[in-house]
């Protein structure tokens, strides 16, 4: 049994959700979301909750069953909160600015990284060491931070790189003589 999935997802007032066939569709006043849930789950909108259920015991009916729940919830909370990831540069020279809809990143390269921002994301730089990624769809929001991250992943001796804010980074001794 899916404890996650037993749990109703609740509405808060202002976000309503609609079910046609396996669509599910999320309207809030940050925007609309959709998703569609595979053959093996029911869902299913009452009072003021979205209920989803497996159809079936098999184990692929079970594993969608936790999944689209945690699908429907993260929609909820994408049109009324939204999702942020924070960012932080380290490194002497590593920073970071828009410029329209490019970040612009000195990462000690030959040459300035540019990172196009897809569109349902905002990318802001407060300070030329941190990037915070806005949005209402966590997994664009996650993959645009996984993106940025990859261009200088933080590395263990001096800590050098693009991190997660509040990240830990297992830092090593340097070699001895």
């Amino acid at each position: 049994m899916s404890r996650i999935g037993k749990k109703p997802v609740e509405l808060p007032s202002g976000v309503t959700a609609s079910v046609s066939g396996q669509t599910v569709e999320v309207k809030g006043p940050k925007g609309a979301q959709t998703f569609t849930a595979t053959d093996d789950v029911t869902i299913a909108v009452e009072e003021n909750a979205v209920n989803v259920t497996p159809r079936g015991s098999s184990k692929r009916a079970r594993q969608q069953w936790g999944m689209s729940r945690t699908m429907v919830q993260n929609m909820v909370t994408g049109v009324t909160d939204g999702f942020k990831k924070e960012l932080e540069i380290q490194g002497v020279g590593y920073r970071a600015q828009m410029q329209g809809n490019t970040l612009k990143l000195s990462l000690g390269y030959s040459h300035e990284v540019n990172f196009e921002v897809p569109n349902g994301v905002t990318v802001t730089a407060p300070k030329p060491t941190e990037v915070v990624i806005e949005g209402q769809d966590a997994q664009l929001v996650g993959q645009v931070a996984a993106n940025i991250r990859e261009w200088r992943r933080p590395e263990p001796y001096k800590g050098k790189g693009i991190r997660y804010k509040g990240e830990f980074i297992f830092r090593k001794e340097g070699k001895k003589k």
